[in-house]
């Protein structure tokens, strides 16, 4: 099998749009796809200033890996959850991808910053609605006190279509009205943005072979039965049968999306009595989960 474009054996079969890449004219059309997407969107601006949320694994690993060769000013945040070996492993990793890619990489650890880790913490919420809600708050505030101008996140299509149609499983739809590849910032929120919004997760996984990115394959163990995971395997068989579905699916929500943005009825946000970000009530809901009193500092030294 030879490549599309040249004489050189085919590195991947790319079902959607249908043909076969080397493998040196498959990373040119990844990038190419990439930077495609931050201009259709409006992601991010030449000169701005970009935190990479990086987590070991290959997602993010390939959204800074990229971001970086673009030429974008990008530094990585690594949080380490505090999941036993895991998070070991995780830290390992974001550390030898960020040496490969040439960006400075900071990091924070839930267990030295509040006492415990994921998992750890006695509360009534599950497991991965507060670690979602530490991630979000730790990285955002990290942004803000640090003067980044955007967050970039290594969501994929694969992980963007899952979260809509399970959504929409459940006519969910505040959450429906604020999904995109790009969420502006306002006040303390720091713009977050989704390079990868149209690529799939198998596309992915060959641009971190091609470059030689290595990364973690294990799922946190917390994740395992997650229905992210379920509704990524029905979506996968109807790709399967009908390329093109993913991509055309998330194409037509966001001509959709308005319809679910006026169902947005949120509450005017109030400043948290605790660190003084965004909240609803007297406090935001990090500080509420962890029980905090005294506001964490997340600036750099």
């Amino acid at each position: 099998m030879r490549c599309k474009f040249c004489e050189s054996e085919a590195y991947i079969r790319l079902h959607y749009p249908k043909m076969l890449l080397c493998r040196e004219h498959f990373i040119e059309y990844f990038e190419r796809k990439v930077k495609r997407t931050i201009e259709r969107y409006k992601l991010l601006k030449p000169d701005e200033k970009i935190l990479i949320v990086i987590s070991g694994g290959k997602d993010s690993a390939v959204t800074a890996y990229v971001l970086k060769k673009l030429g974008y000013n990008i530094e990585c945040l690594h949080i380490n959850l505090g999941i036993g070996k895991y998070s070991e492993e995780s830290e390992a990793y974001a550390k030898r991808q960020c040496e490969l890619i040439g960006a400075k990489l900071h990091i924070v650890r839930v267990r030295e910053l509040l006492g415990a880790g994921i998992g750890e913490l006695k509360t009534r919420r599950p497991t991965c609605s507060y670690c979602g809600i530490t991630k979000r708050y730790i990285f955002n505030k990290f942004a803000y006190e640090n003067g980044f101008d955007a967050i970039a996140t290594g969501h994929n299509l694969d992980d963007e279509v899952s979260f809509i149609f399970s959504n929409i499983m459940h006519w969910n739809t505040d959450y429906l009205g604020k999904q995109g590849p790009l969420l502006p910032g306002e006040g303390k929120f720091v713009k977050k943005v989704k390079p990868l919004y149209e690529l799939t997760e198998r596309e992915v996984v060959y641009y971190a072979l091609a470059v030689g990115l290595e990364y973690i394959v294990h799922e946190c163990p917390h994740a395992r039965g997650a229905t992210t995971i379920e509704y990524k395997e029905i979506l996968n068989a109807m790709e399967e049968k009908k390329p093109g579905t993913k991509i055309n699916f998330i194409k037509g929500f966001l001509r959709k999306k308005h319809l679910f943005e006026r169902e947005l009825k949120e509450a005017p946000l109030g400043e948290c009595k605790v660190c003084g970000m965004p909240a609803q009530g007297e406090k935001c809901s990090f500080c509420r989960v962890w029980g905090l009193e005294e506001a964490v500092g997340l600036k750099i030294k």
